[in-house]
């Protein structure tokens, strides 16, 4: 028999390691769990969060006074170039499935954390390359309508970090189907551990956190896209602005570096209770060991005004945040 579980603690789901509990809590591994837990929390008039793996997640001291719905649906299969996979499947799965089925188009993700499900959601990307990009169609569940919808890449709309499930939250992403390429596994796999190193060399992994707090700021946001001087930008792929000089880097767009904005503001190493702008790398603010989440909110204001006052550019947090009031 199914039944919700209670003041379930959500900081065992999250990378951060920071959360309070869960008033109900359900993990649902099929479509048809999905739909039973929103029917039964529509029934009993619960808000209702959707969780992943929670690698990019702030969840608030006080928890979430809802149902937080954790989707594991798991599963991976592939037919000639097409690979099929569903949302609870981590990001480090698939990629390693795809390369043991001679798959290419997933190696950009090596060493992504999280799931599929928030990759579709974020259309997270990095190295040039994004999850939109070898899509085919995404399965999901309108938790409105009560109706699953299948969509092509085009009609989920994609686009920096976004997409139409971000969009209408109300839409619970179930799993996806990828076009991938015929390549050599040994190739796929030397791509992935290459990038799989360079986010230990680059990345602060030895706390928790919740990885780039802050998009990454388009080019186009400080200068017009058909100017010259956008142009240039992007031909010599650096720009000087305010007085400091950017790398330009495609993300898959032209932009500069949150973490260098940061960084140029004097915050490297800032810390406010357990939490820490991290000098290897200041777009992460991690976990030393004992931060709460408003810990972390302090951390994240002040960058965003000190950058705001160097620089005149609002950086838009790239982490979800549940369970805090965003007033």
């Amino acid at each position: 028999m199914k039944k919700f579980k209670e003041n379930i603690p959500l900081a065992q789901f999250t990378n951060y390691n920071i959360g309070g509990p869960a008033r109900f809590f359900f993990e649902a591994r099929t479509k048809n769990d999905v739909v039973w837990a929103v029917a039964e929390a529509k029934a009993r008039k619960l808000s209702c969060f959707i969780l992943g793996e929670g690698t990019n997640l702030l969840v608030g001291d006080a928890g979430f006074n809802g149902l937080v719905l954790r989707v594991n649906i798991g599963g991976m299969t592939t037919k000639r170039t097409m690979l099929t996979a569903g949302a609870g499947v981590s990001m480090a799965k698939l990629t390693a499935f795809a390369a043991k089925n001679s798959l290419s188009g997933l190696d950009w993700a090596g060493g992504l954390p999280g799931a599929l499900g928030g990759a579709i959601r974020g259309n997270a990307g990095c190295f040039g390359g994004e999850i939109k990009d070898n899509i085919r169609t995404v399965l999901s569940f309108d938790t409105k309508t009560m109706e699953f919808i299948t969509r092509n890449r085009a009609q989920c709309n994609f686009g920096y970090r976004t997409s139409i499930f971000k969009q209408r939250p109300g839409e619970i992403i179930l799993g996806a189907m990828f076009i991938m390429k015929k390549s050599i596994p040994e190739k796929i796999s030397a791509v992935l551990n290459e990038e799989k190193a360079w986010r230990r060399a680059h990345h602060p992994l030895e706390y928790p956190s919740a990885g780039s707090v802050f998009k990454n700021v388009p080019l186009s946001k400080i200068m017009r896209p058909r100017s010259k001087e956008y142009r240039n930008a992007v031909k010599d792929r650096s720009v000087r602005y305010c007085g400091s000089l950017f790398s330009v880097k495609n993300d898959p767009v032209p932009v500069i570096a949150a973490a260098k904005l940061i960084g140029e503001s004097g915050l490297a190493g800032t810390r406010h209770g357990g939490a820490l702008v991290s000098p290897k790398h200041t777009n992460f603010i991690v976990n030393t060991g004992t931060a709460t989440a408003r810990d972390v909110l302090f951390l994240m204001a002040l960058v965003q005004k000190k950058v705001y006052r160097k620089f005149k550019i609002r950086l838009e947090p790239e982490i979800q945040i549940v369970g805090i009031s965003q007033k």
